[in-house]
């Protein structure tokens, strides 16, 4: 009796030891360094998608899911601790977060809570501020959430850089940019003269975008080739702009200015300069097609060079950049 006791007691450890092992697995936790393999190429496709950092993305995702070993992350498969609200239709998880069984969102998986968070900032006008942001500047993507209440920890910003910073998450974003890069042909227009001015030089693709156009970046600022029949008018109604905003960034007064098939509409403010070297003066070219060449302000162009915006310029001449 004593034998059949004690091997029950034996077999009883056994099962019992079998059955904690899944348990176990399930249990071990995943590196930062296994997590962002695993989501860089989401947070990837929502940067060209919808023009979020991929950084911004991972950071917050580590931060917010513990590199995706929270219970949050683990049973509802929220990454980024996204709360219910109003709109919320799917499925609910219970949780504890500033208070007692608060309620999140839960999801079917990791890569659509991936797509809501893309989705919860573009659609809220308190996060708009941060897409006229430098698609590489971290740091003010990082400031703006905390501004606009992303989250109540007062130091959220500096968390969000510091773990950009270490994992060197930045290099994702410029895997993005850097990812197509393109030859165009960028007919430069003089602006008194209808003939224009072809030259040869290199841009990056940033990404496609509605209406069959194709999104370029220059100065690490976005623009458009017009095509044939472009007015400011249809590429304001394409990318949802006022249209007065559209001229004001490509230093134009009123709309009467013809666009030309080849020319550089800006989607954003241009830079106060450029990095590369001075600009020798070709023939037939102006203060302002030289702006739009090198993506550059033509007030801040003008200042640096110490000459009138409307100047006559002569072949030859050098024009500073930076």
């Amino acid at each position: 009796m004593k034998k059949l006791k004690t091997k029950l007691l034996t077999l009883a450890s056994i099962l019992i030891a079998l059955l904690t092992i899944p348990y176990y697995i399930d249990a071990q936790e995943i590196t930062r360094q296994e997590y962002i393999e695993r989501f860089a190429p989401i947070a990837k496709q929502k940067m060209r998608e919808y023009r979020i950092p991929s950084s911004i993305s991972l950071a917050q995702g580590l931060l917010e899911s513990g590199s995706g070993n929270s219970r949050l992350a683990r049973e509802a498969n929220n990454h980024f601790g996204i709360k219910c609200h109003r709109e919320w239709t799917g499925e609910t998880f219970l949780y504890d977060d500033d208070t007692k069984n608060e309620c999140f969102r839960k999801y079917l998986s990791p890569e659509e809570s991936y797509h809501d968070h893309s989705l919860f900032l573009i659609q809220r006008p308190r996060y708009a501020e941060l897409f006229k942001l430098d698609i590489l500047d971290y740091n003010g993507w990082a400031h703006g959430l905390k501004q606009a209440g992303y989250a109540t920890s007062p130091n959220y910003a500096q968390h969000l850089i510091r773990v950009i910073e270490e994992n060197r998450l930045y290099l994702v974003d410029q895997e993005v940019v850097n990812e197509h890069l393109v030859i165009a042909k960028v007919l430069i227009q003089h602006q008194e003269k209808p003939d224009v001015k072809q030259m040869n030089r290199n841009f990056q693709k940033f990404s496609e975008a509605p209406y069959q156009r194709t999104i370029y970046l220059n100065n690490k600022k976005l623009f458009v080739f017009a095509r044939t029949n472009d007015s400011w008018f249809s590429i304001a109604k394409d990318f949802d702009m006022k249209m007065m905003r559209l001229l004001k960034i490509n230093d134009h007064d009123n709309h009467n200015h013809q666009l030309c098939e080849g020319s550089m509409v800006y989607l954003q403010c241009k830079r106060a300069r450029s990095a590369e070297k001075p600009h020798h003066v070709q023939h037939g070219e102006s203060l302002h097609s030289i702006a739009q060449l090198y993506g550059v302000r033509l007030r801040n162009l003008a200042r640096n060079n110490g000459i009138h915006k409307n100047s006559q310029l002569n072949a030859g001449e050098v024009i500073k950049l930076k």
